[in-house]
Order: C-alpha cells, then structure tokens, then sequence
C-alpha cells in the first residue's frame, strides 16, 4: 500500500464531551482530495475492526479520508470504557457530533486541512451509522454522496422484551460477546425516538433524497436489516442498490482485524466508484 500519512484529531464538546478522530491522507499526489467521512455504528468505534484497513484504501485511492468516535459510543481511548455514556446515546447526539465534525471541516480545523476539497464531501455508515449518514444527508445538502454498509432502514433497534425490561427497570442491557460487558441503555433512546418520528424516518428520507445513496446489503445479515433493505429499495428506487452475497454484517471481517475478505473487498470497490463517480 502506498504511504499514507497519518494525523489524530480532538474535537471538545464541552460537558464532558469529544470526539476523538483520525485523517489519512496518500503522501503522493496533489490538489485538493474529496472527503469521505466514515460513520460506525452500534457497539462500535473508529478503531473497530475495518476501519483503519478501509480508511487507509480509500486514502491511496486519493480520498481525504476522516473517521472518528461519537462522543457517546461508549469508547474513550480503550474499548469501551464510558458505558456511562454510551447509556445516554441517541440518534439526536449523534446527529450533533456529526454537525460539528463537519462545521470542523469547513472551518479547516482537521489535520491536513489544506488538502481537503469542501465542494466533495461523501458519507459511508456501517449499519446504525448508515441511518445516521442518511438522515445527515436529509439535513445537509453540502454530502455530495452516501454509501450505506449494512444500514438500518428501522432506528428502533431492539425488540420488545427489551423495552418492557427498559420501562420496568429504568435501564436494560445488550450483551457484547466479544468484550463480555453487558452494556445499558437508558429510556433517553426511546424518549428521543418519540420526539423525533419524523425526523429519523429513513424510508421517508430516502424517498424525497436528492443526494444520491448506494446502499449495500449483505445477503447473509439479519433478517430485519435485510426486510429494511428490501423496502428501501421498493419506496425509493431512484437510489442504488447491491446485495454482496456469500457474507454477514462486517463482510466477514472481525476485531482485532485479522485480514480483508473478497466480500470486503467487494464493498470497497463499489464504494470507490460509487464516490469517484458522483463526488468527480
């Protein structure tokens, strides 16, 4: 792979608050790069798993590539160590933190700034993030271009059991297997959900979205991901759709990442010439 410079990023949002990031920029070339901002999603982080293996392809590839941590997705500098936080994380916060990545951006206040073309800017989501990346692009003309990975058409993610125990204990728990912690989720989920019907309805988004959205969908992921996929594509079909097969949710990579897989490598490509092609 080409070298890829490599910078870190803090961004303070006061009580509390920040987002931590990272940009990767090729040392060869010149002129301003497009941007690609990488949203993660649910139980995640900028660290996780493909991230940094993605981000440094799309780099050599001539992108400014940004990705980061919401302020409340439960990671401070080791894996999850604010589940404090991550309790009272919501659709809302998360929109906010994306909001002031890109005022950030504008404002030139990134790493290697002088190299990042404002006019291009692209969003990929990886499940819970690519409901964010949608519902951002819905709000904020200046996205040139969304790729969604294994998005989440529904922002209500859990089932019913979970919200009896949620109204009955004033908290519930969705277990991590991978890091054993049984993480909580506060009533604020549901409190901003129900303020924000309309708001965070991605099918209605979608429908009425000028910027244009690829979205992928592994065929081997979860059926309600893949029925949200399905209706996505029936109510907004001027969007593109592609269904990567033989795979599940990370496109059969894990954390700690042990190694790309055709399925990824699958994404990445569409990705790539999904963004060339509209970002110019």
């Amino acid at each position: 792979m080409d070298k890829i410079h490599h910078e870190t990023f803090l961004l303070d949002l006061g009580e509390g608050l920040r987002l931590r990031g990272d940009v990767r920029l090729a040392a060869e070339g010149e002129g301003l790069r497009p941007i690609v901002i990488f949203v993660h999603g649910f139980k995640s982080f900028k660290d996780w798993g493909f991230y940094p293996y993605v981000t440094e392809r799309f780099a050599a590839r001539g992108f400014y590539t940004v990705t980061f941590s919401f302020s409340c997705s439960g990671v401070n500098e080791t894996d999850f160590d604010e589940l404090d936080k991550f309790a009272v994380n919501t659709y809302s916060r998360e929109q906010q933190d994306l909001g002031v990545l890109l005022q950030a951006i504008k404002e030139n206040r990134l790493p290697m700034a002088e190299s990042a073309d404002l006019a291009r800017i692209g969003l990929i989501g990886h499940s819970r993030g690519g409901a964010n990346s949608v519902i951002f692009a819905g709000e904020h003309p200046e996205i040139g271009a969304v790729v969604t990975w294994n998005g989440t058409a529904y922002v209500d993610l859990f089932d019913q059991k979970f919200k009896d125990e949620l109204q009955k204990n004033g908290v519930a728990y969705i277990p991590n297997t991978r890091t054993k912690q049984q993480m909580p989720i506060s009533p604020v989920f549901y409190e901003d959900l129900e303020h924000n019907r309309e708001r965070f309805d991605v099918i209605r988004i979608m429908q009425g979205l000028h910027t244009p959205v690829l979205a992928l969908m592994a065929e081997q992921d979860g059926a309600r991901l893949r029925r949200g996929f399905d209706e996505l594509r029936e109510h907004a079909p001027q969007h593109r759709y592609k269904i990567i097969r033989e795979t599940g949710h990370t496109f059969g990579a894990v954390h700690p990442f042990a190694g790309s897989t055709p399925q990824l490598e699958e994404a990445l490509s569409l990705s790539f010439d999904f963004l060339r092609e509209k970002l110019g």
